[in-house]
């Protein structure tokens, strides 16, 4: 069965097909298993690292064993690194960074408490979400969705608030629906020009190991993430960094607890040990996933990050779209949400690009949901890497009607990657190939 017919007339399927289009279609079916390597190019979960996937390759062992702290130990080190904090404590949760969510609420707040926090976009939606459903009290801020966490809002409704009543500020770092990075330290002085005690936790899910992020500097109490983005890690563990200020808070915090019980974590991790089973593979992997990024470097990270995303932006302005940030200030250097014209649903080119060309893009979600299309470029990635994003999201494009030039967004990111990049140290001569070539008798081939 062909893999399906994509004619534009004011954005709608139809099953009338071009000659052209026929003649391709004709090649491509549903149930035949493609050749090559599907290529993942949404904002999570990312690509994982061969390195990694050897590392995870473990027999099971003994997580009460007297040599499992030898494990864990380096782990917890090496986290506060990445969260660049001295005095955070870091927690590793079976589970996802919607675990860590919880746990950032359930171990600092009592029940009808109240918490601000902001809308914009389907991340820091299902937070406030989860918010009421624990019975918190949520002034919820609705901004459009393309902008980020408001600094002077914040500043402005925490000054009125004279009897501190707010007990916690929530902000998503890197709202990975649309494709916006919020200043977080531009949130930390609202607050404090407010001279206001609120908490603040910051959802960094798709920001974490990929976007410089200062827990100490910026005074964040509690940071939550996951494996599956910037640490390149299957799904599986919701990972948080926690405050001195906000674990003396759990003495006296009232919402239900169990299993996301930091003070439980706490004995527990003290001597190297979790207060139930873990999950092992993950945490070697987890390990092998701190290695890799302090070898490259945090800051190095960083930087790779923003150059290949800035490689990204410059190729959706040569093909002649905009996207979902409204302005540079907002814009993520972990995945970019690119608006399809008017008339085009997103969903069309992300279902080309996996069935024809067996690659992933990411879908929009709610307000944005077929409005654009995602290409997550952060973890494992280099130039060549997003070059065959770029490649395949034109062709994904032309293929539904959209008038791009092919090779022109990819010509636009190349031309940017190449006045960026590094000079290259002197090439050493002389090694084990060219002494051999050296002693061949002449000629030999």
């Amino acid at each position: 069965m062909a893999v399906g017919t994509y004619e534009h007339t004011a954005g709608r399927k139809h099953s009338r097909e071009s000659p052209v289009l026929s003649l391709r279609l004709a090649f491509s079916t549903e149930d035949e298993a493609m050749p090559g390597r599907n290529f993942l190019f949404v904002p999570g979960p990312t690509n994982t690292p061969d390195r990694i996937l050897r590392a995870m390759h473990v027999p099971m062992e003994d997580h009460r064993s007297s040599s499992f702290p030898d494990l864990t130990n380096p782990i917890f080190r090496d986290l506060r690194k990445i969260f660049k904090t001295e005095s955070g404590v870091p927690f590793v949760f079976p589970g996802t960074g919607t675990g860590g969510w919880e746990s950032a609420l359930v171990n600092t707040l009592s029940p009808g408490d109240k918490v601000l926090s902001f809308r914009y976009g389907q991340f820091s939606h299902l937070w406030i979400d989860m918010m009421q459903r624990l019975g918190l009290e949520v002034t919820a801020i609705d901004v459009e969705w393309g902008e980020g966490a408001p600094p002077e809002k914040i500043q402005e409704l925490l000054a009125k608030d004279t009897r501190h009543e707010f007990k916690a500020v929530c902000v998503v770092h890197n709202e990975t629906a649309t494709g916006v990075t919020s200043d977080i330290g531009a949130v930390r002085k609202a607050i404090d020009a407010a001279k206001h005690p609120a908490l603040l936790f910051v959802d960094s899910v798709s920001g974490l190991a990929s976007i410089d992020f200062r827990m100490d500097e910026w005074k964040v109490d509690i940071t939550v993430t996951g494996s599956q983005k910037g640490f390149m890690l299957p799904a599986g563990l919701g990972i948080v960094c926690v405050s001195p200020r906000a674990l003396e808070l759990g003495k006296t915090a009232r919402l239900p607890r169990c299993y996301w019980s930091y003070e439980d974590m706490v004995k527990a991790n003290a001597t190297g040990y979790f207060p139930y089973t873990p999950s092992i593979p993950m945490l070697y992997g987890l390990r092998e996933s701190l290695a890799i990024l302090l070898e490259e470097g945090i800051e190095n990270v960083f930087v790779r990050h923003h150059r290949l995303a800035e490689g990204c932006r410059r190729a959706v302005t040569a093909w002649g779209l905009s996207l979902c940030a409204k302005a540079p200030k907002w814009h993520s250097d972990t995945v970019s949400a690119i608006m399809v014209p008017t008339g085009f649903n997103g969903a069309d080119v992300i279902d080309v690009a996996y069935r024809r060309y067996n690659f992933a893009l990411g879908a929009g979600l709610n307000k944005v949901a077929g409005k654009l299309f995602r290409i997550g470029h952060l973890g494992d990635l280099n130039e060549i890497t997003l070059l065959a994003g770029l490649g395949g999201a034109e062709m994904a494009m032309r293929d539904v009607g959209i008038k791009v030039e092919l090779g022109k967004g990819v010509a636009a990111a190349q031309q940017y990657w190449i006045e960026t990049q590094k000079p290259l140290p002197a090439r050493q001569t002389g090694g084990p190939a060219e002494a051999a070539v050296a002693k061949r008798p002449a000629g030999v081939a």
